[in-house]
């Protein structure tokens, strides 16, 4: 059993490194559990398609309106209580739903409200959570951290935590939920019992508009990470435009059904595993400029796949290869942003990372459904083959410098950065 846990966390990333990437696993349980449960409990109290899409929007709706707001939180305070009692806040939210199905007075607006307060403990725990490794890991090993964390995020929320929160809600609505509200509790005690050093912040609180501009203005003069991040909020609108009408392509177009469906979406979470599990071994061989090149010509290749393909064996490798590059684009992209950003403006620049990646995914979706509903369920894919194949020629070069972050200071607009692009 140790050589298990050794493979899995690496003696030299240190005991508290285990408990953060325990804790992480069991959260991500819960939000796995979530990913089938969420909709069906939804589906359980009303068939109105608006109350239904409402959920969605009510889910992700606080990262627009508190996702930079968290990132000042996130550097002015002790970031592992904050991650704690955001998941002890989702824990909370989902014992009261379990109350209301026991007492029978549950109802879609509860329903609702709960999903909205869900999502706002979400956006705390997320982007908060997201500044712990540069201070329990050395940077050289941010890539070997990072890809453990998500291997984990594959396993539990992908594979592992659907099927469960399936199963569980067919034995009763209240199973799932209180399934989740024991890993999320059980995350938080498990973090809780992490010390870490709580950073030296200048005395007195300033406004927190100013310390957003502080964050968004350090991204905006970094021209690596401001071209890291543009690159993935631009990648990010083409691949949910093509990912909002995958469900389409693979019931009308390929002719899998609803359950093909579920197996195009296994196959890219089996290749994600894949990607997360060799990533120390890739990026040994390979440079992460290179890693970073090979995996958007991926992604730009699965688009075309996707857009002309109607055999769902062609598909389905397609996907699995997809996944793949998911992880480890992931990763890279993580591990970079986290060795170039310093420790006081991690949690502010990852607020505003996430708030794009969120944004991309929105404008994508929106996107992708009014080019299937004028051209067919094909176009949106012909549509980010276009759009990924651009950007991917115009930063081609550029990756080489984004890939070294960090590693020799910061870079701003008079320096290097400025030059590579």
């Amino acid at each position: 059993m140790s050589r298990v846990v050794d493979a899995i966390s690496p003696p030299r990333l240190g005991g508290v490194y285990r408990r953060v990437l325990l804790s992480s696993w069991t959260t991500n349980l819960g939000d796995g559990i979530a990913l089938a449960a969420g909709p069906l409990l939804v589906a359980s109290q009303t068939d109105e398609p608006l109350l239904v899409a409402m959920a969605a929007l009510l889910q992700r709706l606080p990262w627009l309106l508190f996702g930079l707001y968290a990132g000042v939180v996130a550097d002015r305070h002790d970031r592992r209580r904050i991650v704690v009692v955001a998941n002890l806040a989702r824990a909370a939210v989902l014992a009261l739903l379990v109350g209301c199905v026991a007492l029978d007075v549950l109802s879609v607006a509860v329903v609702l409200v709960s999903v909205f307060l869900i999502g706002l403990a979400e956006v705390f725990a997320d982007t908060t959570a997201g500044t712990l490794m540069p201070m329990i890991v050395e940077s050289s090993d941010l890539g070997l951290a990072n890809s453990r964390l998500q291997a984990g995020h594959v396993v539990v929320n992908q594979l592992a935590g659907p099927p469960v929160g399936a199963f569980l809600f067919a034995a009763g609505i209240a199973w799932p939920l209180a399934a989740q509200v024991v890993c999320f509790a059980a995350g938080a005690l498990v973090l809780a019992k992490v010390s870490l050093a709580v950073p030296v912040r200048e005395p007195g609180e300033r406004q927190a508009r100013r310390e957003i501009a502080d964050g968004l203005r350090w991204l905006w003069r970094h021209g690596a990470v401001r071209t890291l991040t543009l690159t993935v909020v631009c990648f990010n609108v083409t691949f949910g435009a093509a990912w909002s009408v995958l469900v389409l392509v693979a019931t009308e177009r390929l002719g899998m059904g609803e359950i093909g469906f579920g197996i195009l979406t296994t196959m890219s979470a089996l290749g994600a595993l894949l990607g997360a599990g060799a990533y120390r071994w890739i990026t040994e061989r390979v440079s992460l400029a290179n890693v970073m090149r090979a995996g958007l010509v991926i992604e730009t290749g699965t688009h075309l796949a996707l857009a002309t393909t109607r055999s769902p064996l062609v598909a389905m490798p397609v996907l699995f290869l997809f996944g793949v590059h998911e992880a480890a684009w992931g990763t890279t992209a993580v591990t970079i942003r986290q060795r170039a950003v310093p420790d006081e403006l991690q949690g502010r620049v990852n607020a505003a990372y996430l708030l794009g990646v969120f944004g991309g995914l929105v404008i994508g979706a929106a996107l992708g459904g009014l080019l299937a509903s004028i051209w067919g369920v094909t176009a949106p894919f012909w549509f980010a083959f276009a759009g990924s194949g651009l950007l991917l020629v115009l930063i081609w070069r550029t990756l080489e410098h984004i890939s070294h972050a960090g590693e020799r200071g910061p870079a701003t607009d008079e320096g290097p950065a400025a030059a590579a692009e």
